[in-house]
């Protein structure tokens, strides 16, 4: 499937809210870094070459997205937060949304209404 990967025996979907604590080194000393944020892309095909692009909103209202190469030595854990519902390849369109419109797009279960 284009759209998920497994790691660590978990499976992670695009539009997946993700909590991934990321090993930074800065001069001798090294710390951990928390990076939340939605799944938009998966890119790459096989173990060595797959980077997943993980985009989050600050305080102030900006987007950040990261790329991160899967078999990065410096992954430390990836956690699940929230478990979409969406189904496609690629998240680009959250770029546009606001935080509301997004959490309809990404979480909200369609209903079926019956008809008499």
């Amino acid at each position: 499937m284009a759209n998920s990967l497994m790691y660590k025996d978990k499976r992670f979907k695009v539009g997946d809210t993700l909590s991934i604590h990321y090993k930074i080194k800065e001069g001798d000393k090294e710390r951990v870094q928390i990076f939340k944020g939605i799944l938009i892309k998966i890119k790459g095909n096989t173990k060595e070459n797959r980077m997943i692009t993980v985009r989050r909103i600050t305080k102030s209202g900006i987007g950040v997205e990261r790329i991160i190469p899967f078999s990065s030595p410096n992954i430390g854990e990836m956690l699940l937060l929230k478990k979409s519902s969406y189904n496609k390849a690629k998240a680009y369109f959250l770029k546009n949304l606001s935080e509301q419109e997004l959490r309809n797009k990404l979480y909200r279960t369609k209903t079926v209404k019956k008809t008499k």
